[in-house]
């Protein structure tokens, strides 16, 4: 009989060690602690940051997890937020924006044990898994980082369909687009919207600026980008796409103001700026909330995906597209709707491909 005990407590132990070896389980929803690391600029932006926020927190209250938010103040700063998180004992944190993707990368290979998601953010990693400044990107981001997502939208989807609804609705043949800071985001919403502006209207005449190079600058200077609109204007622009955070309330002020009308980005800012709902036509809306809190509350259980996911018209549901055109649904007329859902459906087939760049 003693020798039996002797047996059953060595195979418990074994157990024991077995299990350690093994891959840990998801922590316990009651235990699930989820942190947002915001980008540059302000939470309340009405736009990327604020989407971004809402879905993680959206993720934590379905799962009954703890939540909280850093907003980052610098650049400088990214390394140090995500740590004090890290040091908290956070189980997932999403970083939000391109920017801040090398940062996640060093901390997800440093902490294998905690699930890092990130918003916008190519992962390019040499064969040991660390950052690669060269862009060889010879190492698997999927197998190397198996704790790390990078969430990545084809803006230049979202871009076409505005761009389409740009061209057809322009009286001048004129149009503008504002740009925060020149992200490979923002970029490609802006490559879309000309492009399908130019679907409609080969010869109309597209105005681009950005606004400052420094993210911190770009993404929270509503009056230079008001100040940039009413120079498109007076150039003729009657359509203006704004692409550039809480900057581009200052654009979508100026084609009220003007009576022209405004197209905004990432959300429904006809929700985020009721008090513009005149002149917003619609939003190229990439679902940010809807994505993030999907992605966040994969990370507790074994749904979760490591590498670079894009999310498309292809998604289900899709990832991309129009926000309502709530007030100013007349100005979209039968033909002009035609147009964006044969778009779309081309996109979704893979037929239609919009430039990035």
């Amino acid at each position: 009989m003693k020798k039996l005990y002797i047996v059953v407590v060595a195979l418990i132990a074994a157990s024991f060690v077995l299990s350690a070896c093994g891959t840990a389980a998801p922590p316990a929803a009651d235990e699930l602690k989820i942190g947002v690391v915001t980008d540059v600029g302000q939470l309340e932006d009405k736009s990327f940051n604020q989407a971004s926020y809402e879905g993680g927190k959206a993720a934590a209250e379905k799962l009954g997890a703890t939540f909280d938010v850093i907003v980052t103040q610098n650049i400088s700063d990214y390394k140090q937020n995500i740590q004090t998180f890290v040091d908290q004992g956070f189980d997932v944190i999403i970083t939000v924006g391109f920017l801040i993707g090398t940062d996640t990368a060093i901390a997800a290979k440093e902490n294998p044990d905690v699930k890092f998601i990130g918003v916008d953010q190519n992962i390019c990693v040499d064969e040991q898994g660390a950052p690669d400044a060269t862009f060889t990107c010879a190492g698997d981001a999927a197998t190397l980082l198996p704790n790390y997502q990078g969430i990545l939208f084809a803006e230049e989807q979202a871009g076409y369909l505005a761009g389409i609804v740009a061209g057809s609705i322009s009286k001048t043949g004129t149009i503008g687009s504002v740009a925060g800071t020149s992200l490979p985001a923002v970029v490609a919403y802006i490559a879309g919207y000309e492009a399908g502006a130019k679907s409609v209207n080969p010869d109309i005449k597209t105005l681009t600026q950005e606004v400052n190079p420094d993210p911190a600058k770009g993404f929270n200077d509503p009056a230079t980008g008001k100040a940039i609109a009413q120079q498109f204007i007076a150039q003729g622009a009657d359509v203006l796409f704004q692409v550039a955070g809480l900057t581009g309330q200052g654009v979508l002020e100026a084609a009220c103001d003007a009576g022209i009308y405004g197209i905004g980005v990432d959300v429904d800012q006809v929700q985020t700026l009721p008090n513009l709902s005149k002149c917003i036509v619609t939003s190229a809306e990439k679902k940010l909330k809807d994505t993030i809190q999907a992605v966040a509350e994969s990370a507790a259980t074994d749904e979760f995906k490591a590498g670079e996911v894009f999310y498309n018209a292809a998604s289900e549901p899709p990832a991309i597209g129009l926000s309502p055109y709530h007030d100013l649904e007349s100005v979209i007329t039968p033909e002009i709707q035609a147009k964006l859902d044969d778009a779309f459906a081309k996109m979704k087939s893979g037929e239609l491909k919009p430039p990035r760049k």
